[in-house]
């Protein structure tokens, strides 16, 4: 059995798939490492090991991904190829939607938009705004830096200590937006937030502007389908959010099932199709 690994080398974190040549996926896995090649090798003999696979059976490592730069030659004696970071992003989000034209956003560190249309993968933009976000105004604001912590604050956090919404500065219905839509993201902080409802207004304010940004994408477009990617994707409040978004926008964002590993899945799948 002929083995092909797709392996998405991050700034922190390594995530990796396993296919077969008949494209049939066989499990996946992420790890964390001090760099980018010791999570690499790590990502592969774990993979192996956890999926019961020798490694005389991987015929290729795909590669992508911002650390894929560091990777040269051959990995375990194993050939490697490398796939352009924004169309593994495009094809691996379109594979887990079974969508032939979406936006797919990459939710990382910083944020990747790249649209998929009639076999053409675009990178139309990024934003500096992500994960990496989340993380240093959490550690300042509440000396928090882990994001699964920041996570478990906000679900007891409440938005209305935090931010301006539209019924706070408008008595009257404003057209095609609901008073409980934001009108600013803390914008009206209150002195006795506390550090739940920092965490809340935070995440909320990086998956609003990340929303805002795919619909403006989207505009003038034909594409009303934004599949969302990345690791952000797995915090509980990201689905209610975005669903409020998709309301709003009346766009379809879509959080398919394994997000987090679209983009390694992306660089197996366009290896095998080509």
């Amino acid at each position: 059995m002929d083995v092909i690994l797709g392996i998405d080398i991050g700034g922190s974190t390594t995530k990796i798939v396993g296919f077969t040549a008949k494209n049939n996926m066989l499990g996946s896995l992420q790890v964390k490492a001090t760099d980018q090649v010791t999570s690499m090798y790590g990502a592969v003999g774990n993979f192996l090991r956890t999926y019961s696979i020798p490694l005389r059976n991987v015929s290729k490592i795909v590669l992508t991904g911002v650390g894929a730069s560091y990777i040269t030659g051959s990995v375990y004696e194993v050939p490697t190829v490398k796939i352009d970071e924004f169309r593994a992003i495009g094809l691996g989000g379109c594979t887990l939607s079974a969508l032939e034209r979406a936006l797919v956003v990459s939710m990382g560190t910083g944020t990747a938009f790249v649209r998929v249309s009639d076999g053409d993968v675009i990178h139309i933009g990024g934003s500096g705004v992500g994960g990496g976000t989340l993380m240093g105004l959490s550690s300042e604001l509440m000396h928090e830096n882990d994001i699964s912590n920041v996570a478990l604050l906000a679900e007891s956090g409440d938005l209305a200590n935090v931010d301006l919404l539209i019924k706070d500065i408008s008595n009257v219905q404003i057209p095609n937006l609901p008073p409980n839509a934001t009108a600013s993201n803390f914008g009206n902080i209150k002195n006795t937030a506390t550090n739940s409802d920092k965490a809340l207004g935070l995440i909320n304010m990086v998956f609003q502007a990340i929303g805002t940004m795919s619909f403006l994408a989207c505009y003038n477009t034909p594409i009303k389908d934004i599949v969302l990617t990345g690791a952000l994707t797995v915090l509980p409040q990201a689905r209610d959010v975005f669903d409020g978004l998709s309301k709003l926008y009346r766009l379809n964002f879509i959080i398919p099932p394994l997000s987090i590993y679209a983009t390694a899945i992306g660089a197996a799948v366009s290896f095998l199709e080509s």
